[in-house]
């Protein structure tokens, strides 16, 4: 596929879909199971739902109804204040039952997706820190909600046992988001004007992505390859890669099951990139 400008990832039909198979799982877990640990430090498996159901429940509290969304204390970092608010969450709502938790998820996740279906997703709505510094299009705030939800969803099946939903259906939306935030992991890289690196996710759901710098440490990201050859190429299989975009991978066990082309700098810098925030 030649350069071109990367298309947005409208995922409002993928957001039912995604709920479902969750409920799914949910529905009728013993209850030994729902205390398993995940990869979630700290976090059960009831933990990690529980947190699900916050995030919607203030998504729709700030978006939707206006509620003023709470602030850092004066001397608190952004990812230790969310760190916070999210564990107070998650003690407070363990109070709750499995079945309460799941009937709440499914209202939640009705009450979401009438809510984006409301919104135009090209208008701009709020930033996402890991992609830019300015506000974002609604369509990349859906999109990045929908890779916490699905992220947060194979956290809870590898705890419990369960296939991954990972049919390109489901998976290749969320790389397509998360490769938004290649431009700012090449942030102040200065190279060539015009070096690229292209990015290869390998597999069903794959696709293929290229950074290209504007010779002043900024760069900017396209969908395809490079029509002449890269600086540096990297491919990665999708399972690797959205792992180590959510800090399940570190970049050196990335490394192992990366292949890199040219540039061998410019190659691995691509492995650190993120798309979450704390």
């Amino acid at each position: 596929m030649p350069l071109g400008t990367p298309e947005p990832v409208l995922v409002l039909d993928l957001l039912p879909a995604e709920r479902c198979e969750l409920l799914a799982l949910l529905d009728g877990l013993p209850a030994e199971v729902w205390r398993r640990p995940t990869a979630c430090p700290g976090w059960s498996v009831f933990d990690v739902a529980l947190h699900l159901l916050g995030g919607e429940l203030a998504w729709l509290a700030r978006g939707r109804d206006g509620l003023r969304p709470l602030t850092p204390r004066p001397d608190e970092a952004l990812v230790p204040f969310l760190n916070r608010i999210n564990d107070e969450w998650v003690v407070a709502a363990r109070r709750l039952s499995p079945r309460v938790l799941c009937d709440l998820l499914r209202r939640s996740g009705q009450e979401t997706h009438e809510y984006v279906a409301s919104l135009d997703p090209f208008e701009p709505g709020e930033r996402v820190s890991w992609a830019g510094p300015g506000p974002a299009p609604r369509w990349l705030h859906v999109a990045r909600e929908y890779t916490e939800r699905w992220v947060h969803q194979q956290q809870i099946r590898e705890a419990v046992g369960a296939p991954l939903l990972d049919a390109p259906r489901f998976l290749a939306p969320v790389l397509a988001t998360f490769a938004r935030a290649l431009p700012r992991t090449f942030d102040g890289v200065v190279a060539p004007a015009d070096a690229t690196v292209g990015v290869v996710f390998t597999g069903p759901s794959g696709s293929a992505w290229t950074v290209v710098s504007g010779g002043d440490g900024r760069w900017e990201l396209r969908g395809g390859r490079p029509e002449h050859a890269p600086t540096a190429t990297v491919e990665l299989d999708e399972d690797a890669a959205w792992r180590l975009f959510t800090k399940g991978l570190t970049p050196r066990a990335a490394r192992a099951r990366a292949t890199i082309h040219g540039d061998q700098v410019l190659g691995e810098r691509a492995l650190h990139n993120v798309a979450i925030i704390a």
